[in-house]
């Protein structure tokens, strides 16, 4: 077998790895089967969007309508709370991302400034 013929064979016998994506309209990770944003999924996102934070919560306010509309399409009894929901999509990134923290100090030289 030439080089050429051993790479074709080896591209024929390793599929490329499944991305820790969505799997519409259960909203579960395609390769994990965890609810999605699975925890690879959170950090390959926040990887993407290390320089644009705002465009990460646009991405995720979008997926977070669409899971809703599909969820509770599919049963609408197991949707879960809007709190959770928002939490699944948008809390978690609020958290990770320095853009959106406020340091103390911070919100007290704010609140001695209109005092």
């Amino acid at each position: 077998m030439t080089g050429q013929q051993r790479r074709l064979a080896a591209n024929r016998v390793a599929p490329a790895e499944v991305e820790h994506l969505p799997m519409c309209p259960l909203w579960l990770c395609r390769r994990c089967g965890q609810p999605w944003p699975c925890g690879a999924a959170k950090l390959a996102l926040l990887a993407e969007y290390r320089e644009e934070p705002v465009s990460l919560f646009l991405y995720l306010a979008g997926c977070l309508h669409d899971a809703i509309d599909d969820l509770h399409r599919l049963n609408p009894s197991v949707t879960g709370s809007a709190a959770d929901m928002f939490d699944r999509f948008l809390g978690w990134p609020a958290r990770h991302t320095r853009a959106y923290r406020v340091s103390t100090t911070t919100a007290a030289n704010i609140e001695e400034a209109s005092s």
